[in-house]
């Protein structure tokens, strides 16, 4: 059966709940780490999911943060039918089947 796997990448909620309010704050932390990373860089790493990371920067944050890789994002399986079915099941979905649908109007000549 095939899966769905997804992640959420949690470094912007890590360094909020440390104090640090801009992405430039980490920038200093990767250099002492011999990480070199320019201002929009880190802004990327930060703000937006990344596709690939290397392991010497998620061992960096890692350390940086006292946490380890399951604390940086958190990854999500589920089947790939339960995954259909869980978004077609909610309240707000109509289903279209022939009792819901429209009948077809008869327009008559007068």
């Amino acid at each position: 059966m095939k899966r769905k796997v997804d992640y959420t990448w949690r470094l912007a909620e890590l360094m909020a709940a440390r104090g640090m309010n801009t992405t430039t704050d980490l920038i200093p932390l990767l250099a002492e780490r011999d990480i070199t990373l320019s201002r929009p860089q880190v802004y990327r790493l930060v703000n937006q999911r990344p596709e690939r990371v290397s392991l010497q920067l998620m061992s960096a944050l890692c350390d940086i943060f006292g946490c380890g890789p399951d604390a940086l994002l958190t990854v999500t399986a589920v089947n790939d039918r339960e995954h259909h079915r869980a978004a077609n099941a909610g309240p707000n979905v109509v289903r279209l089947d022939r009792a819901v649908r429209p009948r077809r109007a008869n327009i008559l000549d007068e």
